[in-house]
């Protein structure tokens, strides 16, 4: 479980998670991440320099127990994207 809270307070949480992540394999990296209710996902931002990748955790992903290494796996995957963007 990423974080036990909802909405806009699980996105602060997620962000600092995201960030001590992508910290440990790039200190370049920015993250931001912000709550969607519409779809009810959390939108994560990724920019080094000029480039920029977006994706998206479900709830379940943020909420639920034992999805941590999925999680993380997806973001690992997600910033070596970035680094290959052209």
């Amino acid at each position: 479980m990423l974080s036990n809270h909802r909405g806009d307070a699980a996105a602060l949480d997620v962000e600092r998670w995201a960030k001590q992540l992508a910290g440990k394999l790039d200190e370049a990296i920015k993250v931001d991440v912000s709550y969607e209710s519409d779809s009810n996902t959390f939108i994560v931002r990724l920019a080094k320099n000029a480039r920029v990748l977006l994706f998206r955790f479900s709830e379940g992903q943020v909420h639920e127990e034992g999805r941590e290494a999925e999680c993380e796996r997806t973001l690992h995957r997600k910033i070596k994207d970035l680094w290959n963007l052209i």
